[in-house]
């Protein structure tokens, strides 16, 4: 089964944490705001991608299984 990340971006505000607890697959943009460079999460990064997730202060920060 493959993860998927996805960003609420009527949710999120830009305050960058995913980026720090995430940074591979999530950058920041000028403003702050998450780019997800990598949407497919797999393996070693599962645990890092939860924690991300559950630290979303917003709630923004999504991981969708994909069929």
């Amino acid at each position: 089964m493959t993860w998927r990340l996805r960003v609420d971006p009527i949710a999120c505000d830009g305050r960058g944490l995913c980026a720090e607890l995430l940074p591979e697959c999530i950058s920041l943009d000028d403003w702050g705001y998450p780019i997800i460079e990598s949407p497919e999460v797999s393996g070693r990064l599962m645990t890092h991608a939860r924690r991300a997730v559950a630290m979303c202060p917003t709630l923004a920060l999504l991981l969708e299984d994909t069929p």
